[in-house]
Formats: C-alpha cells, sequence, structure tokens
C-alpha cells in the first residue's frame, strides 16, 4: 500500500525567512553569573550534538541553526531547543535562555523577551512577527543603540511598530542611507544574515568580581584599568582593534547597566581604552552604588592593518605606545603576569 501524498510545502514568508529554526541561546550558572570560559567550550560542545551551523557569541550566547536536524531528531525546534535546555541543565548546571525564530534578528529579539531559562519562539507568519514586534520600543530592536534611539524617539518613532509603518526613505533622511534601510528591514522581522559557523569573533570581553560588594569608586576604576589594558593586550596579540566599547555593572541586587561608547577610531591602545572605560562609568553615577562586578567588552573588532590612526606630534603618545610594545614582547616572552599598570588591582578584584 502506497503512502498517502502529502500536501504540497507551503512556500516560506519572505518576511520571516525560512520558517523558525534559529536559535538564540544565553548561558547562565544556577546563581544567575555569567559561565567561565571552560563552561562556555563545553555548552558550545553540547550545541555541537545538534547541529554543526554555530556562531559563538562570547562570553555567554550563540546562534545555532537546527534546521537541518529537525528531521534526523524528528522534533520540531522547540523541542531541540528544550533537549538543549535540560542537558545543559543535567551535565553542566546550566540554564539556558533561548529564543526560537526565523532568523538571528528574531530568536535574539525572542530570548531578549524570554523569561530566564525558559524557551520563547517566534512564529514565522507575518502576522505573528508583526504582533511580536510591534510594541516593543525602539531601543529593543537589535542593533538600534541608545544615540540611534534617541534619534528615532525625537521624531515620534519611539516604538517598533511605528518604525516598521515610517517610509524607508524617510528612515534614511534621518538616519543615513544604510542605516536607515537596515532599521526598515529589522522593524519588520527582516534579517538575511546567516549563522555562520566559526565566525571571526566581533567582540572581546574582560570581567572583574568583587569579594564584596564595591562602593568604593577608586576601586572601581582600578579593576577598569586592568580589564582595559588586558582587553588592549589581547587584541594587540591578535592584530585587532576595537571600534566601540560596552561596560555592564552588576549590582548586589543582581540587576545589571549597560552602557556603549563608540571611539573616535578604533584602537587596541591600552590608554585609549582606559579614558572611555572610566568615562563610561562616570557617566553612570555610581557614587553610592552597591556593584559585584564589571564587565568590559570590546565591540565591532576590525583588523589593526586596516584601522585609521590620527597622527599626532604629541611625543608623550608615541612614547607610550612604543612602552606598550615593548610590554608585549616582554608578555610574550616572560609570561601575562610579567608586567602590569601600576595601579591594577591584585587578587581582590579577581577575574
Amino acid at each position: 500500500m502506497s503512502p498517502a501524498p502529502r500536501p504540497p510545502a507551503v512556500p516560506p514568508d519572505p518576511a520571516a525567512g525560512c520558517g523558525p529554526g534559529v536559535l538564540h541561546v544565553r548561558f547562565r550558572t544556577a546563581d544567575g553569573t555569567p559561565v567561565s570560559a571552560a563552561q562556555y567550550e563545553q555548552l558550545l560542545h553540547v550545541l555541537e550534538q545538534f547541529t554543526p551551523v554555530i556562531e559563538a557569541l562570547p562570553p555567554d550566547a550563540a546562534l545555532a541553526d537546527v534546521r537541518g536536524a529537525l528531521r534526523y531528531f524528528d522534533r520540531d525546534a522547540a523541542g531541540i531547543a528544550e533537549l538543549v535546555r535540560l542537558r545543559a541543565l543535567a551535565w553542566h548546571g546550566v540554564r539556558c535562555t533561548i529564543g526560537i525564530g526565523a532568523n538571528p534578528l528574531l530568536a535574539r529579539m525572542a530570548a531578549q523577551a524570554a523569561p530566564p531559562g525558559e524557551i520563547r519562539s517566534v512564529p514565522s507568519d507575518t502576522g505573528a512577527v508583526a504582533s511580536f514586534l510591534a510594541r516593543r520600543p525602539a531601543s529593543a530592536l537589535y542593533g538600534v543603540g541608545p544615540a540611534t534611539a534617541r534619534t528615532l524617539c525625537a521624531y515620534g518613532l519611539d516604538t517598533v511598530e511605528r518604525i516598521a509603518a515610517a517610509p524607508p526613505a524617510t528612515l534614511q533622511r534621518i538616519l543615513g542611507a544604510k542605516t536607515g534601510r537596515a532599521v526598515y528591514e529589522r522593524a519588520r522581522g527582516i534579517d538575511p544574515t546567516p549563522v555562520t559557523p566559526n565566525a571571526p569573533s566581533r567582540s572581546m570581553g574582560a570581567e572583574a568580581r568583587f569579594a564584596h560588594d564595591e562602593l568604593d569608586p577608586v576601586r572601581r576604576r582600578r579593576a577598569l584599568l586592568s580589564l582595559a589594558d588586558d582587553l588592549g593586550a589581547r587584541m594587540r596579540a591578535s592584530g585587532q582593534a576595537a571600534r566601540a566599547l560596552t561596560l555592564t555593572v552588576r549590582y548586589a541586587d543582581r540587576s545589571t547597566t549597560t552602557r556603549t561608547r563608540r571611539l573616535a577610531e578604533p584602537t587596541a591602545h591600552g590608554p585609549a581604552l582606559t579614558a572611555a572605560a572610566y568615562a563610561l562609568h562616570a557617566a553612570l553615577g555610581l557614587q553610592r552604588a552597591r556593584v559585584r562586578s564589571l564587565a568590559l567588552r570590546a565591540e565591532d573588532l576590525c583588523r589593526a592593518e586596516l584601522a585609521a590612526r590620527q597622527l599626532t606630534f604629541d611625543p608623550a603618545d608615541d612614547k607610550a605606545r612604543r612602552i606598550e610594545a615593548a610590554v608585549d614582547r616582554a608578555r610574550a616572552r616572560f609570561g601575562a603576569g610579567v608586567v602590569r599598570p601600576a595601579a591594577k588591582p591584585g587578587r581582590g578584584a579577581g577575574r
């Protein structure tokens, strides 16, 4: 007896992609703290059990395209997400917050909207995507930073629904041709970006966790000096430079504040990174805040040889860069801890 014919496949919605099958997974330990680098590598191996199409987003997230695994595991994307969540919890004691969407944009935003340790899926039809995005503020749209959100709000475009209803030409006049077009498409749930396995890292981070809730701004600045120095050394060793710097402050009640600042020019120069970190910290006004940890992330990395550098006639800047190059050579030969900034903290603000 021949099998019953299957109904013809419904063509995918062009606004949403090929159907839900992209997972955005964010890892957290049982007490809500970020995972360690070793745990992160182990958790990526958990994802590799389901698909080889994994884009690492260190230090605590990853994108995974599981559409090619649905038939093999005889489950939909939500079923595979549940297996990932259970294995990460049972084998590593790590909770996964997972967003599921038809493309990386929707998966990221679904994970952002999901409760900690839960799974949130966005159906692929146009109506469901529009309903999911409609009442979210402009700042919640992935790729829209604080400055862009403020610009949009100044023109009354304070929700994703209003951005999606605006003519593309209007957004291009407000934000520029490239950014305006990208924001218009994202407001409609369109994201042609593929999940790229083993993609070069576009960010690099470091974290300082205090032994006790830290109220002293001087100690926090010392921790920022340490983080900026470490980030600069790692970027120079890998031949990269950062276009932006992000500071994340975690408080005693486990809430966080995140701020990003674009740098004047791509750099891996320690003093420039330190100055930007100090400016971000000062802008938060944390005089009485009880800070549990500080995380500094170099964003939008590019190859150092392609980064333009503003020439200067300041001999102090040239001297600082020569000293930095000598320090890098010493660290490469004798170890990373052989030279430290004068105010770099010891174990009291451990990484």
